[in-house]
């Protein structure tokens, strides 16, 4: 089972850190994203290289702007 955000998902192994990013309706490209699978952050350049696994913890994280 794949975890995102802390939470239970039905993603499946294989998949890219990519393709998780475009699945929450985010544009790979955009700035303010930053991703970390089993607590290791993933340069974005290494997102469309990067599987998951089947125990794996992704979490997405974007910036807010703001005070």
């Amino acid at each position: 089972m794949i975890r995102l955000n802390g939470q239970e998902s039905d993603l499946q192994p294989g998949q890219t850190v990519a393709g998780v990013v475009r699945r929450l309706d985010l544009l790979p490209e955009a700035r303010g994203i930053a991703v970390a699978v089993d607590g290791e952050v993933i340069p974005r350049a290494g997102w469309e290289t990067c599987v998951l696994s089947d125990e794996a913890r992704i979490e997405v994280l974007t910036a807010l702007q703001g005070g």
